[in-house]
């Protein structure tokens, strides 16, 4: 019988056996997935006040988390951590970035930083939480 078990967090192992095992699949088809997680974190005062958490498969980089803390937004910060990001994917040969937002969070930062929309998944019950697909191309 086979078990199937939750977890919120995991551990080594299993991280590698995911990479494994996407790994392997891709190349049967002649790609590399290549999955590797990064981050940018901006700083003042040696405290966190920004990150953009990232990770990259193929030849194109997902952006998962984008905050800056209340009190520093609309002083650039997430655009110079936008710009380091990009900067960094340009230099190692990614494609294109992703990035999947909220109505209610940021669409117009995006656009206003050079992403394409590629479109909206509508919320039937809350349009707050319309999904935004964005791209940007190097």
């Amino acid at each position: 019988m086979i078990e199937i078990e939750f977890k919120t967090k995991l551990n080594d192992e299993i991280i590698e056996f995911i990479n494994n095992e996407f790994d392997k699949y891709a190349i049967k088809y002649g790609e590399k997935c290549d999955y590797n997680e990064f981050n940018f974190i901006a700083k003042k005062d040696n405290k966190i006040i920004g990150i953009i958490s990232c990770h990259s498969y193929y030849d194109e980089v997902q952006i998962d988390d984008f905050i800056i803390i209340e009190k520093y937004r609309r002083q650039t910060i997430g655009s110079q951590l936008l710009q380091k990001a990009e900067e960094y994917c340009k230099n190692n040969g990614f494609k294109n970035i992703n990035v999947i937002t909220y109505e209610f969070l940021a669409p117009e930062f995006y656009k206003k930083c050079g992403y394409t929309l590629d479109y909206i998944r509508e919320n039937k019950n809350n349009a707050r939480l319309n999904k935004y697909f964005f791209v940007k191309y190097f």
